[in-house]
């Protein structure tokens, strides 16, 4: 009898404990464990300003990337001067998304620059140098930035709601009109 009242005492001490856990996490991380059939889809909108290219698509359903859609982002993105293309980091998606939504914008960003080459990216320093922001080691290169600006957004609530969110480094260009965001670590220019 006795052994009996343990086990149901370590038995409600042990959902206590799990209760009390639960309570203690987040409700962010809370949604990041719900199953992935209850994540809502992830759409992007975007206009390339060299090509004139239009695109508007899901890339993320169910908690899962479309690759047909990973796709044509990596294309609408390419390195349009030498006609290459290269997988773009998903987190860039991502970070447009957060971004999208802080900015409560239905417009689609303007690409100014995505993927670069090195050959694209060592002509662009030769052109502008540090004037540019073009890096000789740019985390374009490997597709993990993107320059944008955003049609009724100022510049500058572009460039505060992309810093709000924390997610990578942003530079602000006024002067080329654009704003540089990517998912290198934290910084900002």
């Amino acid at each position: 009898m006795r052994e009996q009242k343990v086990l149901h005492r370590r038995a409600f001490l042990g959902l206590g404990a799990v209760a009390a856990a639960a309570a203690l996490v987040p409700s962010k991380a809370q949604a990041a464990i719900a199953p992935a059939a209850k994540a809502p889809e992830r759409m992007l909108s975007f206009f390339n300003t060299h090509t004139g290219e239009r695109l508007k698509t899901t890339y993320c359903t169910g908690g899962s990337y479309v690759p047909d859609s990973l796709r044509d982002l990596n294309f609408i993105l390419r390195d349009f001067r030498v006609n290459e293309t290269k997988p773009i980091d998903p987190r860039v998606f991502d970070l447009l998304h957060e971004l999208g939504g802080t900015l409560e914008t239905d417009q689609p960003f303007h690409i100014i620059s995505g993927y670069r080459s090195a050959q694209t990216n060592a002509l662009l320093r030769e052109r502008g140098g540090a004037a540019t922001g073009v890096a000789s080691h740019s985390l374009h290169m490997v597709g993990q930035a993107i320059d944008i600006r955003v049609p009724g957004v100022k510049l500058d609530r572009l460039r505060d709601a992309a810093k709000s969110l924390k997610i990578g480094g942003v530079g602000f260009y006024p002067d080329l009109n654009f704003v540089h965001v990517d998912v290198g670590r934290v910084r900002y220019w």
